[in-house]
């Protein structure tokens, strides 16, 4: 089976499947929009990395965002390091999507409405992190 998160391409790979300049990619990580592996020294970008990127690069050059302005829109996808994260869904979907938030994951398609915000909560890393570090007060 696949690992979506395995890191598996080096940074100059990725700078020239994406169309960006390395250093771009750099500024991006520094800024907290992307999280690639580290093998060592080197930086090792995984499948959903790359769909992260894409998106990224979406929301600047055709939303015409500025790093801050991704940070706030990544922010508020609960799935954007959740490695569950299945996609979304198309407009003729059975399962309710919004169509105000386009899925980074699947091009073209909506992220789900969490029925019932559980759902939400139990897979975020952010709320795990929190758990564990409020349990030793």
């Amino acid at each position: 089976m696949l690992d979506e998160e395995k890191g598996l391409y080096s940074i100059g790979t990725v700078a020239e499947l994406i169309e960006e300049h390395p250093e771009t990619l750099r500024v991006w990580e520094r800024n907290g929009l992307i999280h690639p592996n580290r093998d060592k020294y080197q930086r090792k970008y995984s499948n959903n990395d790359l769909l992260r990127l894409k998106f990224i690069k979406f929301l600047m050059n055709e939303k015409g965002l500025n790093i801050a302005g991704v940070k706030q829109i990544t922010s508020m996808y609960s799935c954007w390091y959740n490695r569950n994260c299945k996609g979304g869904g198309m407009r003729s979907s059975s399962t309710p999507i919004n169509e105000s938030k386009p899925c980074w994951k699947v091009e073209g398609t909506y992220c789900f409405i969490a029925s019932d915000k559980s759902e939400l909560c139990s897979t975020c890393e952010m709320l795990k992190t929190c758990a564990s570090s409020s349990d030793g007060k």
